[in-house]
């Protein structure tokens, strides 16, 4: 983590210390929820539609070999139950 982001973090804990502190009623920390909400999301760094891509791409073959693994021993449990127990008559 570079020490711009560091004293970020720190500077927003402290503030959030500060307005806790603040905040007395229902309503106060609704409102301190929400400034928190708001600044959380203004440190989000959206993706590239290059990385959007990659990461796309990896789900995607994440998930085909999950379902490869998962099909795979599917089959073999169902043959081996059969071996064990035989065909239903």
């Amino acid at each position: 983590m570079s020490s711009t982001s560091v004293d970020a973090a720190e500077n927003v804990v402290e503030q959030a210390e500060r307005d806790r502190a603040a905040a007395r009623g229902p309503f106060g920390r609704m409102w301190l929820f929400l400034k928190q909400v708001f600044g959380e999301l203004r440190q989000v760094i959206t993706p590239t539609r290059k990385e959007l891509g990659w990461y796309f791409l990896a789900v995607l073959v994440f998930i085909v070999v999950m379902v490869l693994i998962l099909g795979g021993l599917d089959f073999g449990f169902g043959k081996l139950v059969m071996l064990v127990f035989g065909k239903a008559s």
